[in-house]
């Protein structure tokens, strides 16, 4: 009987770039720093990305551009691959992070009103108002 993983479509590492949006170097760096577990190989050494490295790949390049530091996602992955009975210590980690997204949000909002009205001081100024 085939098991679900020797069944399931595996990425080589040019496709799993390619489906997450980042570069081969950088799903190279993930897993050489611990933020990935040690992709699965072939018989000829080559990674093999599954579904489940594709979901932890997207989830941690999300954290990343929402301004989440390097050293605070290694933290994360660690937390993850110490299991269950660290949930509650990733909920924080994240909640903190939602946090600090929404501060910036709001900070970047401020600053795009200022930006709106010099628009329309200049647009006034040209008779274009």
């Amino acid at each position: 009987m085939a098991t679900t993983e020797s069944t399931e479509r595996a990425l080589s590492i040019t496709e799993a770039a390619q489906a997450s949006g980042l570069s081969a170097h950088t799903l190279r760096y993930y897993e050489r720093t611990g933020l990935l577990e040690p992709v699965t190989r072939n018989g000829s050494g080559h990674r093999r990305y599954r579904e489940v490295d594709l979901e932890r790949i997207s989830f941690l390049a999300k954290l990343r551009a929402t301004g989440m530091a390097i050293r605070e996602v290694r933290r994360y992955a660690e937390l993850m691959k110490a299991g269950e009975a660290t949930n509650e210590e990733r909920l924080a980690l994240l909640e903190a992070h939602r946090d600090a997204v929404l501060a910036g949000l709001e900070a970047t909002a401020r600053n795009l009103e200022l930006v709106e009205w010099k628009i329309g001081v200049y647009k006034e100024r040209l008779g274009r108002a």
